[in-house]
């Protein structure tokens, strides 16, 4: 990423369809650290990163770009794509399925920003509008996060584990998470693992009801000869990965362990890889159990 002068500038400009997290998102950036703004005009960025840059104690900024933005279609990508010249910018774009952002708006009874009458059958249309218009964007994105299946602390962890520490000295931010493939895949992740061939809990009466992260449910996971090769497996691929992605000077890495439904299985491996990780590369390892009500 190119770098401003002597002082380096990390920004990160969240877009994306409305009801997908952006507010979410912004406040995990302000949570790190982050100096955030939201829907400041497109045309203004190139002023306020000027002035930010400036400031000692602000190294990293977080601005919400918005669709409501009236210069948003004409302008918006010209300029961004400009700043990008000059500052280390990355664009997060977020997007949830279109059931999953009609069932959000009617929770939260928020009007879509698109609709232009009071019939609520318009929010369909609007979100078809706004996911055309927003397709410029979401072709230059740097990172998209589909936050259908997640909830807002596990998109606020995914969020804080992924930009927590920009500062590449830091080394790599890891991310584990299980998930059940009923439910989807972790479209984030930059790795995923399939172990719905291991001995499956759900079929052993006394342990359906509870979770992987239960001794016993771990237990009986662990014991499968299949687990430990697997596992050998995997903690190898991820001792060879990991230091030459530090190398690379990647800052954040997403792995994704699935089984069928989310619960057993693969939060058993995500705690097991977790380990192993800290154990051999010293890295504290964000955990997201994506399908377990905890």
């Amino acid at each position: 990423m190119p770098e401003d002068g002597n002082s380096r500038l990390g920004v990160v400009i969240v877009s994306g369809l409305s009801g997908a997290g952006k507010t979410v998102a912004l406040r995990a950036l302000e949570d790190t650290g982050f100096f955030c703004i939201d829907n400041l005009p497109v045309t203004l960025i190139e002023s306020f990163l000027s002035t930010i840059k400036s400031r000692v104690n602000s190294q990293n900024v977080g601005i919400g770009v918005d669709i409501r933005e009236k210069t948003f279609l004409g302008e918006a990508y010209r300029i961004i794509s400009s700043l990008k010249e000059r500052y280390s910018i990355e664009i997060l774009f977020l997007e949830a399925e279109k059931e999953v952002m009609i069932r959000r708006f009617k929770e939260t009874r928020r009007p879509h920003p698109m609709i232009t009458s009071k019939v609520a059958a318009d929010i369909e249309e609007a979100i078809d509008k706004e996911k055309s218009q927003l397709s410029i964007l979401r072709e230059s994105a740097d990172k998209i996060v589909d936050t259908s299946n997640y909830t807002p602390h596990q998109l606020r962890q995914l969020i804080i584990s992924s930009y927590g520490h920009t500062d590449s000295k830091r080394g790599l931010n890891i991310t584990l998470i299980s998930f059940g493939y009923k439910f989807g895949t972790p479209q984030s992740a930059d790795l995923l693992f399939d172990v719905r061939f291991l001995p499956n809990p759900f079929f052993v009466t006394a342990l359906r009801q509870l979770n992987g992260l239960d001794k016993k449910v771990a237990g009986y996971v662990l014991a499968s000869p299949d687990t430990w090769e697997l596992l050998t497996r995997l903690n190898n691929l991820l001792d060879f990965l990991i230091p030459r992605y530090v190398k690379e000077g990647r800052s954040y890495l997403i792995a994704g362990v699935g089984c069928t439904g989310g619960k057993h299985r693969s939060p058993a491996i995500v705690q097991e890889l977790a380990k192993n990780i800290k154990k051999h590369h010293g890295i504290e390892v964000a955990i997201i159990h994506r399908d377990i009500e905890l």
